[in-house]
């Protein structure tokens, strides 16, 4: 219990001096519940009736890994996109919350980070339980939002959680497998290209937490999955 407290203690203060880092550490050991994200959903509605959002962009969503895209928008041009992740997401916390970050922006497409930190924590999930979790989420968007398409991309195997990787390649697997079954469901796998020739994840990807993407990660996602929208979606331009 001493030890529990001790960790926590640690990493909440990483937070505050560390920023993405100290994140990385916190959101490794803790699984918040979907209301630890209740002040994150309300901003963005307030953001929405300060300066509404056009409909029907590209919506991306997910967990920090989309939090910390801040080149999105650059790096997906023409496209327009609109980015609404939040925290150390988990699927089960989009489903949540869809109702309030995905419906309202009648997107044209929507593209999803997460499953990461569902491996995370001191009670990781297996990979049939991710593989439900997304299942639940991408039925719920399919039966609210039946033409529109939804693109996920592939859990990335990286250096922090490097133990879990069989369980997430399984996951990804089971995700591949099932959306070939859905018209209007597209796996991108993006976790060949963040190997390197020794199988273990290119440390020159990640920041120093060994987690989250640097400036060159988000460059070779860009690289895979710009061509893939933008040969459906060239369309969706910005205004």
């Amino acid at each position: 219990m001493i030890k529990r407290l001790f960790i926590g203690f640690a990493a909440l203060l990483g937070v505050v001096l560390l920023g993405g880092g100290g994140y990385a550490v916190y959101f490794y050991y803790n699984q918040p519940r979907a209301e630890f994200w209740q002040s994150a959903i309300t901003a963005f509605e307030q953001e929405d009736r300060q300066n509404p959002p056009a409909l029907g962009a590209i919506l991306f969503i997910g967990s920090s890994t989309i939090v910390f895209w801040k080149s999105l928008a650059a790096d997906m041009a023409p496209m327009r996109v609109l980015n609404r992740g939040f925290g150390g997401a988990n699927l089960s916390h989009l489903t949540h919350y869809a109702d309030r970050i995905v419906f309202p922006y009648h997107p044209q497409a929507i593209v999803i980070y997460a499953g990461d930190n569902d491996f995370g924590g001191p009670r990781p999930k297996t990979a049939k339980e991710v593989f439900t979790a997304f299942r639940d989420l991408t039925d719920l968007i399919t039966q609210a939002l039946p033409e529109t398409p939804v693109y996920y991309i592939a859990i990335k195997p990286s250096l922090l959680r490097w133990k879990a990787w069989p369980q997430m390649n399984t996951a990804n697997h089971l995700i591949t497998e099932y959306a070939a079954t859905r018209t209007s469901l597209h796996f991108i796998d993006i976790s060949p290209a963040m190997l390197g020739a020794d199988g273990r994840p290119r440390k020159k990807l990640f920041r120093f937490d060994g987690l989250h993407l640097n400036q060159g990660g988000y460059a070779l996602w860009t690289s895979i999955i710009k061509p893939i929208l933008l040969k459906h979606y060239a369309g969706s331009l910005s205004t």
